[in-house]
């Protein structure tokens, strides 16, 4: 009896254990698959100079097959995203390159809000609130505050464009936030810079055309540093930097006016 005793506390001990390493093994599965991106260089290939190396036959393939191109485009995004990939805004230029700004920005709002709710699943199986907990009582509340306030708080994180995209996907997961605000808010809120990279990416034919040439001589010399000299950090002008961060102050009036609201409460019960 007292060793069936044992096997039981043991099997009970083994089952969470077991369970969580189940949890774990989609994260697992995307922390692998990222190194192994990372390592193989393939996120160097996210480029303008990759882009006009290929640039006749993807537009070919787009006449040919355009709703299987967009479909194509819409899944290497979601890849990207998931696996938090830097190239995700050099994908949304080529979408509005290769599509049109209109087709571009909503294949490239589909790919980031799928990508994102994605991983912040893979990361809220895997995690839960366990990290926050063991992180110790100061962090359970503030964990509590941005769940209550999950959606203002997303939506400001996503509005104001100088916080990871990858970060603000797993941030929230790491906090208990529920799948609903983080959706929503991450839909409307990646849609301002969506639009306006989609729109750059639609006009860049200029851009492409003025250097193509050049590096194509540079390419057919053999050399190894042929680049286009375009930055995409110029898209987001100080007066486009404030007019986003000013958007996501508005999605802070709801947090200010609750609390505004409950002092005042509190106030008067005093």
């Amino acid at each position: 009896m007292p060793l069936a005793a044992d096997d039981r506390t043991s099997s009970a001990r083994a089952e969470p254990s077991r369970s969580w390493l189940w949890r774990s093994l989609p994260l697992a599965i995307v922390v692998v698959l990222a190194v192994l991106a990372l390592s193989m260089g393939w996120h160097r290939e996210l480029s303008l100079e990759t882009l006009i190396r290929y640039r006749i036959t993807l537009d070919d393939f787009v006449t040919q097959h355009g709703l299987l191109a967009v479909l194509v485009f819409v899944a290497v995004y979601i890849a990207i995203v998931t696996l938090s990939i830097p190239g995700a805004l050099y994908l949304t230029l080529t979408g509005g390159l290769l599509f049109g700004a209109f087709c571009g920005g909503v294949a490239a709002f589909v790919g980031a809000t799928v990508g994102a709710t994605m991983l912040f699943l893979v990361a809220r199986t895997a995690f839960g609130e366990h990290l926050v907990r063991r992180a110790g009582p100061t962090a359970e509340r503030l964990a509590e505050g941005f769940r209550k306030d999950a959606f203002s708080y997303l939506l400001f994180l996503r509005l104001v464009p100088v916080f990871p995209f990858f970060l603000v996907n797993l941030v929230p997961a790491l906090a208990g936030v529920r799948l609903a605000p983080f959706v929503a808010a991450t839909a409307i809120g990646i849609i301002p810079a969506t639009i306006v990279f989609a729109l750059v990416g639609a006009g860049l034919d200029s851009v492409i055309a003025a250097q193509a040439a050049s590096f194509r001589d540079c390419i057919a010399s053999g050399r190894a540093d042929c680049r286009i000299t375009f930055d995409a950090d110029t898209i987001l002008t100080p007066q486009l930097v404030i007019a986003l961060i000013a958007l996501g102050m508005l999605a802070l009036i709801p947090v200010a006016v609750k609390r505004w609201r409950a002092r005042r409460l509190a106030g008067t019960a005093d």
